[in-house]
Formats: C-alpha cells, sequence, structure tokens
C-alpha cells in the first residue's frame, strides 16, 4: 500500500502515543489508517518517560476516568503487540503525617475504591527497602501498569501495521491539511478525515488555533540508575507527588501538606521535582522528575535538579543511590488551565493535543472520545 493515490478513512500525523492510540480506535472500527511522521522512529515525549499508566492521582472525574479506560486499553494490546508489563500498582509513600492526612482524604473518595492504606510497620513488612519506620504511612493503589516506553511504543507501531494494516510513513513532513489532501514532503495522501497529533511542536500545523489554548512547553529530567540489588514490587511515589498530582492536590488537606513542603523542601517545589521511581526488567530504576516551562526550553540538564531528585530518592529508600546509568531531558506541551483538547479547525479535521504529559495515561480514552466525535458513536470491537 504505496500508492499515493490511495484513499485512506483516515490519516493521522505523529506516531506517538497519541496518534498510535488514535489508530488503534480506528482500526477497531474497520477503517483504513495511514500515520504520517517527521521521524524515523518515536523519538519525543512518548518515549522519554517512565512508561507509568498513571491512575490514582489523576485530576478527579473525567482525567480519571479516563486514565482507567486507558489502563484498561494497554491491558488488552500488551499482549498481542508483545510489550510487557513490568510492575503493577503503586505505593505512594507518606512520610509526613500532613501527607497521611492527604492519602486518608483520597480514600474516602471515589478515586480511592480498590485502594488502601498501609500503615508503617505493614510497609516496612511489605518493602523492607524503604525508610518505611520514619514514613506516617503510604497509599497502595492496584490501578497501575508500567511498561518500558522505549520498547512499548516501537512494538505498539509494529503490531498496528503488521498485524493490522496500518500504513506508516515515517522521515514525512506533514506541510498542509486539506481534507481529503494531505501535502507533505514525500507528496500527497487522499484521507477522508485527519487527526493531527503535533505533540509539542506548536508552530507547523494550526498554530492559530495551537495558541488559543495557552500552550507552553514544559522540560523534564529524568535518569536511570543502576540494578539496587532489590526488587521494587511497585512503582513508588512521595510527599513530593501528593502536592502536585491534582487528584490528590486538589483535596483540602493538601493545603496543609504544602505548606509544610514550603517550609522544608522549597527548592523542590520551586523546580517541579517529584518523586517516582519505577524498575525495569533489567532491575534497572527509572528516576525522575522535574518541571521547567518555557516556549522554547533550553537543552541542558541541571546538576542541581538531579541532587533535588536524588534527595527525595534517599530520604525514601533510606540510604545512598545506585550509580547514574543515564541521564535525558523531554519536552511535552503543556497548559495551566486544560489537561489536553481537541479542537476542530475543520469538519473533517481534529487538532489534538496532551497539554499534561499524561498521553501513556489517557490516551487511549481519549481517541476514542475523538473517534466519536469524528466518525460518530460506535461501539469499540475488541482486536488480537
Amino acid at each position: 500500500m504505496t500508492s499515493g493515490h490511495q484513499q485512506f478513512d483516515l490519516a493521522i500525523v505523529g506516531a506517538g502515543i497519541v496518534g498510535l492510540a488514535h489508530a488503534l480506535a480506528a482500526i477497531r472500527r474497520g477503517l483504513s489508517v495511514v500515520v504520517i511522521d517527521r521521524d524515523a522512529q518515536a523519538n519525543g515525549a512518548s518515549v522519554r518517560n517512565f512508561g507509568f499508566i498513571t491512575v490514582s492521582g489523576q485530576e478527579r472525574g473525567q482525567v480519571w476516568r479516563r486514565a482507567m479506560r486507558s489502563r484498561d486499553v494497554w491491558l488488552e494490546v500488551a499482549a498481542p503487540a508483545g510489550i510487557d508489563i513490568i510492575q503493577r500498582g503503586a505505593v505512594v509513600v507518606a512520610r509526613r503525617p500532613e501527607a497521611r492526612a492527604v492519602v486518608e482524604a483520597f480514600l474516602r473518595t471515589e478515586m480511592g475504591e480498590g485502594c488502601s492504606l498501609l500503615e508503617p510497620g505493614t510497609l516496612a513488612r511489605d518493602h523492607p527497602n524503604l525508610a518505611a519506620k520514619d514514613f506516617a504511612g503510604a497509599l497502595w493503589s492496584p490501578h497501575e501498569v508500567r511498561v518500558e516506553s522505549r520498547q512499548a511504543i516501537p512494538k505498539l507501531a509494529a503490531w498496528l501495521g503488521g498485524r493490522h494494516g496500518v500504513e506508516f510513513r515515517r522521515e514525512t513532513a506533514v506541510r498542509a491539511v486539506e481534507p481529503p489532501v494531505v501535502e507533505t514532503s514525500r507528496g500527497t495522501v487522499h484521507a477522508s478525515k485527519v487527526i493531527v497529533c503535533p505533540g509539542d511542536d506548536l508552530a507547523t500545523l494550526y498554530p492559530e488555533r495551537v495558541a488559543q489554548y495557552g500552550v507552553t512547553r514544559c522540560k523534564l529530567q529524568m535518569l536511570r540508575l543502576a540494578d539496587p540489588g532489590f526488587r521494587l514490587p511497585a512503582s513508588l511515589m512521595s510527599d513530593l507527588g501528593l502536592a502536585r498530582y491534582a487528584g490528590y492536590a486538589a483535596l483540602p488537606e493538601a493545603a496543609v501538606l504544602r505548606r509544610r513542603l514550603e517550609a522544608e523542601q522549597r527548592d523542590a517545589l520551586d523546580n517541579g521535582v517529584h518523586l517516582i521511581v519505577v524498575q525495569s526488567a533489567d532491575r534497572s530504576l527509572v528516576v525522575g522528575d522535574s518541571h521547567h516551562y518555557a516556549t522554547t526550553p533550553d537543552p541542558f540538564a541541571s546538576e542541581e535538579v538531579e541532587r533535588l531528585m536524588l534527595e527525595e530518592f534517599c530520604a525514601v529508600f533510606g540510604g545512598p543511590p545506585p550509580a547514574v546509568l543515564e541521564r535525558w531531558t523531554g519536552i511535552y506541551a503543556s497548559a495551566s488551565d486544560r489537561t489536553m483538547f481537541a479542537d476542530a479547525p475543520h469538519e473533517d479535521v481534529r487538532l489534538v493535543m496532551i497539554t499534561s504529559g499524561t498521553g501513556a495515561s489517557t490516551s487511549f480514552a481519549i481517541a476514542e472520545e475523538v473517534m466519536d466525535d469524528l466518525f460518530g458513536a460506535s461501539e469499540t470491537r475488541k482486536i488480537a
């Protein structure tokens, strides 16, 4: 299927997780799909992250429900696509009594269903590699799954192409979208409808539409640490995350925690640092992250930010960190007043941008919503 005159039902611009999620939703409807991307392989935010499909802590309401649905889709497609689920569940350590109060408040909401409070003794018994004797407790959430993004995204694309006939045109820039024509650097593509998933590209396609949403960019720093000599049973977060993730931070109890953090860890808050630790199949740890905002963030990683991340790591694990094996930065689109948007610059075009760094956690559900909007409501078919 290489003819430029083939008529596709749907053209998708962008082969990151958002674009791939829309391709999945499209093939479940039996549509013919072409995905166009300027890079040879996924190289942006979709692979520069934890692969942590986060449910608990997502913004209450629609975003949380999207995360639950997206988690379910990950579990449906992982095995057929050859994607390993490396970890399940999440532990959110409460180092301080104020953090425990946030956990207890969260458990009283509908989002706390299936979750539980781990008392310090239980935490120490079940997670002996944490400095648990110093903690006020922890939240256990069974909802999360974790994949290795740099492997999962290519495998998902390969499965969509090899098993389900999605055509990929890589190293191809899209210059203009005028349905049923998409003009690219490698010729014309014909498609009845188009979904543009530009990642953090704010200037190439529909820049005036993107500008209406006040989008900027967020830079993050992350690390890979050597095998610590133990198995981490689940993904892990701590107090700083309780003050940042909206599902926790919007609770009234979080204001008290934040005041204490402002007194004790002001530098971490100022650099958007919070702790996530996940473990890979080779037993190395992925640790992060930080948040700095600019229209064009600089590409440089700060030693001070790395120190702040590792300080929180040491406080949680009670000892020095393993050696750093890798360092990287990532950049994603960000808006202060919304987690995503789906704009309609044309009746047959949707511009979809996730503006909260939650692509892995919410894209599959968002794609289903966008497909319903663009093509009409339809039952979702399971595929193998």
